[in-house]
């Protein structure tokens, strides 16, 4: 029996917005690989052996489940959100380039699943209706100046952007850095949304101007969605706002 490696996407929470090719690999899978929270939203079922690890130590786990697939085994590979976006897929393709030439022969497959910037901006409306980036304020694997230029360049195309792990007990200060600059960057009135937890019970959505920020609207469960100069909020009495970028630029 040869062995494979499917990455595969979780989604922001619920596991309705699993995909159905996720589904199937999980299904299928003899190993699950991955950090302890996204591992426990696998149910248990015979047979299936789970390998649980923290947070910090991706290439390991990279490497461990490319030497299980080495010994025939079905192996998922599990990040939340979408694999491919500052999550496990990558991680493992380090672990291929830098590992022995038989990491090259197995079958490696990334599944994609929806990332949390795109679970916020549709519980919001849709501030991602027009250009948009993404930036991981996490300066773990890449220094603070590189992430303050980032955010500078970003704000100044007039991009609606995605912030993903904007703060942590370990990194308690870096998003009132990155919030500081931020409003210095912007208008006041420009709008600011919080998503904390989406998709998930404990979901709450926060829309407010980037003027009335303040860095403990954040946590690490929360990706935060700053609108363009274009995006408008459409108020509707007795129910939630809608939060959009309208899909033209004015000449």
């Amino acid at each position: 029996m040869s062995g494979q490696v499917s990455i595969s996407g979780l989604g922001p929470g619920d596991p309705c917005l699993w995909t159905g090719e996720v589904s199937a690999a999980l299904a299928n899978a003899t190993d699950i690989v991955g950090y302890i929270p996204y591992v426990a939203r696998v149910p248990e079922r015979p047979g299936l052996v789970k390998h649980a690890s923290d947070n910090r130590v991706e290439l390991e786990r990279a490497k461990h489940a490319l030497e299980l697939a080495g010994q025939g085994r079905r192996v998922v590979v599990v990040s939340s959100g979408d694999p491919g976006v500052f999550a496990m897929a990558a991680a493992v393709f380090e672990a291929v380039e830098a590992g022995p030439p038989a990491f090259r022969d197995l079958e490696i497959k990334v599944l994609p699943g929806i990332t949390a910037m795109l679970a916020a901006s549709a519980a919001a409306g849709a501030i991602l209706g027009h250009d948009f980036c993404a930036i991981n304020l996490s300066d773990n694997l890449k220094p603070w100046p590189v992430i303050e230029k980032r955010l500078r360049l970003a704000i100044e195309a007039d991009f609606a952007c995605a912030f993903y792990n904007p703060r942590s007990k370990a990194r308690p200060e870096g998003f009132g850095r990155a919030l500081s600059l931020i409003q210095a960057a912007c208008e006041p009135g420009r709008l600011i949304t919080f998503a904390r937890a989406v998709s998930s019970p404990d979901e709450v959505l926060t829309t407010c101007r980037i003027a009335d920020a303040t860095a403990e609207m954040a946590d690490m469960r929360t990706v935060v969605l700053l609108g363009s100069s274009l995006t408008r909020k459409i108020e509707r009495p007795g129910r939630t706002p809608i939060v959009y970028t309208p899909r033209s630029v004015p000449v």
